[in-house]
C-alpha cells in the first residue's frame, strides 16, 4: 500500500480548509484517511498552518510521498529539515543535540520572519485607514466651504448691501482659520 501525505478539503463554498492527511493513494481525495496530521486555513493572511511536526516526520521515515502542496506545507512547518537532519543522524554524520540545535535556530528564524510579515500587514492597515480618514475629512471640510459658499450667495442675493458684510465676515474668519489650521496640523504631527 503506497501512503501519500495530502489535503483533504472541508469547510465551504469560497472558503476551504483543509485537513493534512496520511491516507493510502487509492481513497478519494475527501475519503478514508490512517491519521491526520495537521490542518490548514488559506483564508488568513499569513495561512494559518498547524502541523503535528513528529506525526508527519514518522510518515516521511515510513515511506509517505506529499503531494506538492503538502511538500510545501511540510517544507513551511520544518517537518521535512527534521526528516533531513534524522536520515543525518542515522548515518553518524550528527549527533541528536545538534540536529535539535540546528531545527530550534531554523524554527526560531521562520518565526521572526512570519512576525515581520504580521506586522507589515498591520502597519500597511493602519496607514491605509489614516489615509483614508485624511481624505475623508478633506472631502467633508470642500462639502463645508461649498454649502457656506452657496449660503453666502443665497444671501448676497437677496440684499446687496448685505454682500460686502458677507465678504468682510469671510475675509476676517479666514485669517483667523488659517494659523487655528496650522496649529492643529503641529498637534497632529507631533
Amino acid at each position: 500500500m503506497s501512503v501519500k501525505i495530502r489535503l483533504q478539503r472541508h469547510g465551504k463554498k469560497q472558503k476551504p480548509f483543509y485537513w493534512v492527511v496520511a491516507a493510502d493513494a487509492r481513497s478519494k481525495r475527501d475519503g478514508k484517511y490512517l491519521e491526520k496530521i495537521g490542518t490548514y486555513n488559506p483564508n488568513t493572511n499569513p495561512a494559518t498552518i498547524e502541523l503535528n511536526i513528529d506525526s508527519a516526520v514518522k510518515w516521511l521515515h515510513n515511506g509517505a510521498q506529499p503531494t506538492d502542496t503538502a511538500r510545501a506545507i511540510l517544507s513551511y512547518k520544518g517537518a521535512l529539515l527534521k526528516h533531513h537532519l534524522d536520515g543525518g543522524i542515522r548515518k553518524g554524520a550528527l549527533t541528536q543535540e545538534q540536529a535539535d540545535a540546528k531545527l530550534a535556530a531554523w524554527l526560531d528564524a521562520k518565526a521572526g520572519k512570519v512576525d515581520a510579515k504580521k506586522d507589515g500587514l498591520t502597519k500597511a492597515q493602519a496607514d491605509a485607514r489614516a489615509k483614508a480618514f485624511k481624505a475623508e475629512q478633506e472631502v467633508n471640510a470642500k462639502r463645508l466651504a461649498a454649502a457656506a459658499q452657496a449660503e453666502a450667495d443665497a444671501i448676497a442675493a437677496e440684499n446687496p448691501a448685505v454682500e460686502e458684510e458677507v465678504t468682510e465676515v469671510e475675509a476676517e474668519a479666514a485669517t483667523e482659520e488659517a494659523p487655528a489650521a496650522e496649529e492643529n496640523n503641529e498637534t497632529t504631527e507631533a
